[in-house]
């Protein structure tokens, strides 16, 4: 009975559009409901017996005939048949079943009929009123089947979707089907042939086709036309992708996918995917010849060809390390979002934050017990166009590890850091009115003297910098008898640099030029206590907990006179309040002896919920604040740590149950309790629809250029409004300039097997040089028909307001 399950056990409309299709992904994430897993299946047997029930069974030795009737059950190697009555005659070597025919495979597809009459190598026969289920959930139906020549099998007036039946209506239309006057099963190429298709919605036919192929269910991969996808933007008008997926060989593939447009003409696309045995990569390649390049005059588009590579890849050397690569070369930096190509295909990647390169790396990563390595050289591509001021890394390399035995009854640790890069032309920031306006922080403002840091950051320095760090860390938690915890620890830091800074106009402002040649060490000895309250109510428990941590070290070397690349970005809240250094990377490291002092209380209510505070401060006891250095990128300035009693920080979090969650986040002027820092955030999430709202206020940082308050409301919410019906939203409220300048409206349908999403957002895109960046208006459409296609199209347009 094998056999006439491969026939007619099932059949579903997928293959290579499920492989290899890739449909610019929508705004809101749509995609079919999932399918609970199912336990794998025992091995079915394979003896060759048949095992055959009925209420009577005939012998009738003359004519070789076995008659089963009533109730009739045979299993044959892992298939089972039900039916009112079967006989099998043995001269003619056929299979007759009649009446509530049900067979079901080894792999569950069920198969039901009326009359079945196959011979017994089931290469010819017929199926009357014939209905498929298959284990992935679609479902065939057809008034008859024919097989012949032990290939093809031939669906007279066939029916597929892969919608499940209405439970209250198992005879009303499904969500969508695909109705054929024919459906041919090529068995040997595998392939299903619909002839004079149509696809209805709820019964209503909503499209004609004369003709079409898709690959059957046991098809993986398949050579062939993948769904075409539609899209728009104002440089190249209106397009349409039509991919070409080419299976070469069960390891490796090929997609191509001209898009033809109506202003610039065709678009090459290709991409060649491989998969080995430790690892895979792909290669992407694009290219035209622009018939229009006026349509972006003054741009780095203006050209007649451009094109672009690529490409990734990962292998694994074994089951602790990897290496890889990313790569991306371009005949312009803005060739991409022209065309919504590789990191612009997600709009809503940049929603909340601008793409501003493209990386191309080669890295080498390990992760041990309590080890990990990283090393990975990088080469930014700005999108931009200001590549002169885009470091190249080579390399940057991290290692950290845990000694796994104790060292005088604590944990050792050490961690390492090699960092080398170049950068060709210096990166200037203005942070005045007057150097923005004037553009007197720009390479090519006349007069170099007005690159004062005062008027400026110096963000990047032109030339070479390397630094190599090692740190080693030791810490013990000692809990005495009355339950204070008292924790001892110790660092020592050493960091070799050499800096190689190129004399432009307004370098030495900033940073001494030429060649400098830097040892720097860092002692560290610190200790940490706690003394934990406990108190105990009939409504929930409370922690109390004081915690105060005083830290020895010298003065910072070299503070302010040495590059700073990798620890620019400082946020002073109650995260790193009692960390022992606040800097981010290692150019710059934290000196001089400190005393960080806070109360944390934490409740948990017995009917559930829990509310979490932390209040403290920071103090600079001796020596040089590091913060309060002024250095090339002001890091530390308008931080709150500037001053010998830092800003006050604070933090709630509270969660009454699984249904929402509140936050805050906040820091206040150590001398006028003026907010200069807060951030609240609350989340809630019920069965049909969610919603989370953060609010930030930022006082002004005029040492880092943000010259006025900043305040703001990003919002982002879905509501499930029916069983399938979901809207989603998202937008971003500047209440300082009144103006909703970001947001994104999305609504769409999902079941089992189908999925209908429409989205309409804003987005920002860069043009040429230092021009601001452009607002883009885009609407997707998205169409997925499961195990069939998935179609989409997009529109967009920059400029509009």
């Amino acid at each position: 009975m094998a056999a006439l399950l491969i026939l007619i056990g099932g059949f579903t409309l997928a293959g290579a559009i499920d492989v290899a299709l890739v449909a610019p992904a929508s705004a809101q994430s749509f995609t079919y409901n999932p399918r609970p897993p199912k336990p794998p299946r025992p091995p079915a047997p394979n003896d060759g017996q048949m095992l055959v029930q009925a209420v009577e069974v005939d012998y009738d030795y003359n004519n070789q005939r076995v008659s089963a009737v009533g109730n009739v059950q045979m299993y044959y190697n892992g298939t089972s048949v039900e039916a009112d009555k079967v006989v099998y005659d043995q001269k003619t070597k056929r299979l007759h079943a009649e009446g509530n025919i049900r067979l079901t495979d080894a792999e569950g597809k069920i198969t039901y009929a009326n009359v079945m009459d196959l011979s017994d190598d089931y290469r010819d026969g017929f199926v009357d009123s014939l209905r498929v289920d298959t284990e992935d959930q679609t479902r065939m139906a057809a008034s008859r089947a024919d097989r012949s020549a032990g290939n093809y099998t031939v669906f007279e007036n066939g029916v597929y979707t892969a919608c499940a039946p209405c439970k209250d209506d198992p005879k009303k239309p499904p969500l969508w089907q695909v109705k054929g006057a024919r459906i041919i099963h090529n068995q040997e190429e595998r392939m299903l042939y619909f002839e004079n298709a149509q696809l209805e919605f709820f019964g209503v036919p909503m499209a004609y086709l004369p003709y079409f192929a898709t690959p059957d269910p046991t098809v993986k991969r398949k050579t062939g036309f993948l769904m075409p996808s539609y899209n728009s933007a104002t440089g190249y008008g209106f397009g349409v992708d039509t991919p070409f997926y080419w299976a070469l060989a069960p390891d490796y593939d090929l997609t191509i996918t001209p898009r033809i447009t109506t202003r610039q003409g065709v678009l090459g696309q290709a991409e060649f995917r491989q998969r080995l045995l430790d690892g895979s990569y792909q290669i992407r390649a694009y290219g035209i010849y622009q018939l229009d390049p006026g349509a972006y005059a003054g741009q780095p588009g203006d050209r007649e060809f451009r094109g672009g590579i690529d490409t990734k890849g990962q292998f694994a050397i074994n089951d602790k390390w990897v290496w890889g690569w990313e790569g991306v070369l371009l005949s312009d930096y803005y060739f991409f979002s022209d065309y919504r190509l590789a990191q612009y295909r997600d709009p809503l990647g940049s929603f909340m934050s601008l793409p501003t390169e493209a990386i191309s790396q080669l890295y080498l990563t390990g992760v041990g017990n309590r080890s990990f390595f990283d090393a990975r050289a990088i080469y930014f591509l700005s999108f931009s166009g200001n590549q002169d001021k885009v470091p190249v890394i080579h390399p940057v390399i991290d290692y950290n590890n845990v000694v796994n035995h104790n060292i005088f009854g604590g944990e050792l640790s050490y961690r390492t850091n090699f960092t080398s890069l170049t950068r060709t032309t210096a990166a200037f920031d203005p942070i005045t009115t007057l150097a923005n306006t004037n553009g007197l922080c720009l390479n090519a403002s006349a007069d170099p003297l007005a690159r004062l840091p005062s008027q400026c950051l110096l963000r990047g320095m032109p030339g070479t910098y390397t630094r190599a760090t090692a740190e080693v860390q030791w810490r013990k938690s000692i809990t005495d008898p009355i339950g204070q915890i008292w924790t001892p620890f110790a660092s020592l830091r050493a960091d070799a640099i050499d800096s190689s800074i190129s004399n432009q106009p307004g370098v030495s402002n900033f940073l001494p030029v030429g060649d400098t040649q830097a040892l720097r060490a860092m002692p560290t000895v610190g200790l940490e206590y706690r003394y934990p309250f406990i108190n105990v109510q009939p409504w929930g428990t409370t922690i109390v907990e004081p915690i105060a941590q005083v830290i020895l070290r010298p003065n910072e070397s070299y503070a302010g006179r040495l590059p700073n690349e990798d620890a620019q970005s400082l946020v002073f809240d109650a995260s790193n309040l009692f960390a022992v250094d606040k800097f981010s990377g290692y150019d710059r490291i934290e000196g001089g002896g400190r005393a960080n002092v806070g109360v944390q209380a934490t409740t948990q209510f017995d009917r559930g919920g829990s509310i979490n505070v932390l209040f403290g401060q920071s103090y600079q006891l001796f020596g040089l604040n590091s913060f309060a250095v002024v250095d090339a990128t002001n890091t530390g300035l308008d931080s709150g740590l500037a001053t010998q009693r830092s800003d006050y920080v604070a933090r709630v979090n509270y969660s009454p149950n699984r249904t929402y969650t509140f936050s805050t986040r906040a820091r206040f002027d150590e001398a006028t309790m003026n907010v200069n820092r807060f951030e609240a955030e609350g989340r809630a999430t019920f069965d049909r629809w969610s919603v989370s709202m953060l609010y930030g206020n930022y006082a002004e940082q005029p040492e880092l250029g943000y010259l006025t308050r900043r305040e703001g409301l990003l919002g982002n919410a879905s509501v499930k409004i029916a069983t399938n019906w979901v809207i989603s939203g998202g937008a971003r409220w500047d209440l300082e300039a009144n103006k909703i300048n970001q947001y994104i409206i999305g609504a769409g349908y999902v079941d089992d097997c189908f999925v209908l999403a429409a989205n309409y957002l804003t987005s920002y895109s860069y043009s040429a040089g230092s021009t601001p960046p452009t607002l883009n208006h885009t609407f997707m459409l998205q169409i997925g028909l499961r195990t069939i296609a998935t179609s989409s199209g997009s529109s967009s347009g920059s400029g509009l307001q």
